[in-house]
């Protein structure tokens, strides 16, 4: 468009913002919550294991203390979901990011089986490679303590190895990675064999380096079956570094969000490790609650079964958000997004300079988006592009409503930025 032809589009897009913000709208697309009917789905749970089932199959009375590794029973169905096999997880509490977060400070504190000595007895500043745009979360554990992130280019095929592998070759102190394995928070990338494989493989400057393998969505899948997981600790056994992979996931998005099971997947020696340290903080997890878990899922083929009624709940959500995205966004050519096949997020990136500005609109009227920067490492998007839509959580009309103020707000937005480049 000319300038002039811009100006009159955003006096048109000005005008229907500010019918948007006239409507009083309080909505919310911030963060990746099951909404409440996803959360009824299990509410049988609520009644079990029920008076007199409190003993596991293979023997434990789930009200007594102990049993530090969790129950059999659970680890059994998830060893087979994230491909480790039930002799290398663990199965703990409701939240896989508080062992991501103990992992980190155990290894300051004391240093891995690895580690020469204490990460926080290093010379210098730690650091951890950061596939960018990435899970704020994970950023927030280790930005709390000092280790210095790097970003590395996510490609459709899982992290760009030929610069992970040129990073961590030289330099011991980068001491580990985030990766989300499958459909990754928030574009929906899954990693390919070939690049595990090579992150598994890659020589590294520091002999404890670990990589903190998210598989938060193994099961999350949005078409009729997910793929299977990488079998990325037999992979590290056959790259000769069997200690370099934590495997994460829990039952949040699956059963109850705050109330679910967690589980650690590793090596015995790093399963070891952790238990030690574990055994210091408690005398066990809430059995009881895994105890539900296991009579409520059955088995693997029971999960899969229970996330096929998550997605027929919530796919219709992100074919909603796509439609509305082609539907305002395409003809103008100021945005692209992903199409993701499975996890909680929809990754929209509007023109360079226009993201905290889209969101800033968007806040404006009522419509509360996660903070521009958020999918990157100290919140700093170099690019000021990306925007994690996560459409799971409203009811299907507020989404409809939502999303078309979105695309109203990334539009408005757009021709700010154009007419100031003019």
């Amino acid at each position: 468009m000319s300038a002039d032809q811009l100006r009159e589009t955003q006096a048109i897009l000005r005008a229907k913002y500010d019918n948007l913000c006239a409507a009083g709208l309080k909505l919310d697309l911030t963060r990746g919550k099951p909404a409440a009917d996803q959360l009824d789905l299990s509410e049988p749970m609520l009644s079990m294991p029920g008076e007199g089932h409190h003993v596991s199959a293979d023997g434990v009375d789930c009200r007594n203390y102990g049993g530090i590794n969790g129950l059999r029973g659970i680890r059994e169905i998830f060893g087979e979901l994230l491909g480790t096999g039930t002799d290398r997880i663990l199965a703990e509490n409701n939240a896989s990011l508080q062992i991501m977060h103990d992992l980190t400070v155990f290894a300051l504190l004391t240093g891995t089986p690895d580690s020469e000595r204490p990460w926080s007895k290093e010379t210098g500043p730690l650091k951890f490679l950061c596939p960018v745009p990435g899970y704020d979360r994970h950023f927030s554990i280790t930005e709390q303590y000092g280790i210095e992130m790097i970003n590395v280019p996510l490609n459709p095929d899982g992290p760009d190895v030929d610069a992970c592998a040129a990073l961590v070759a030289s330099d011991p102190a980068i001491k580990g990675m985030w990766v989300v394995p499958t459909y990754s928070n928030p574009t929906g990338t899954t990693v390919s064999e070939d690049v595990a494989r090579a992150l598994v493989a890659m020589p590294t400057a520091a002999p404890d380096f670990r990589i903190y393998w998210d598989n938060a969505y193994a099961v999350h899948t949005l078409i009729d079956e997910a793929p299977a997981p990488l079998p990325i600790l037999d992979l590290a056994d056959e790259a000769g570094n069997p200690n370099r992979v934590y495997v994460f996931g829990s039952t949040s998005k699956i059963t109850f969000a705050g109330a679910g099971v967690s589980f650690l997947g590793s090596s015995k020696a790093n399963l070891d490790w952790y238990s030690q340290h574990l055994s210091i903080a408690k005398i066990g997890p809430d059995k009881l609650n895994q105890l539900r878990h296991e009579m409520f899922l059955v088995d693997a083929d029971g999960v899969r079964a229970h996330m096929a009624r998550h997605r027929a709940l919530i796919a219709p959500k992100f074919a909603l958000v796509l439609d509305i995205l082609e539907e305002r966004l395409s003809e103008a050519k100021i945005a692209s997004w992903t199409a993701p096949e499975g996890g909680y997020f929809i990754s929209l990136d509007v023109i360079d300079g226009a993201a905290a500005r889209t969101v800033q609109l968007a806040k404006d009227a009522g419509i509360a988006l996660t903070a521009a920067g958020s999918t990157f490492p100290y919140k700093n998007d170099p690019d000021d592009r990306n925007i994690r839509l996560a459409p799971t959580f409203p009811p299907i009309d507020e989404l409809a409503t939502a999303m078309d103020g979105v695309a109203t707000c990334a539009l408005l937005a757009a021709t700010e930025k154009l007419l100031e480049r003019d």
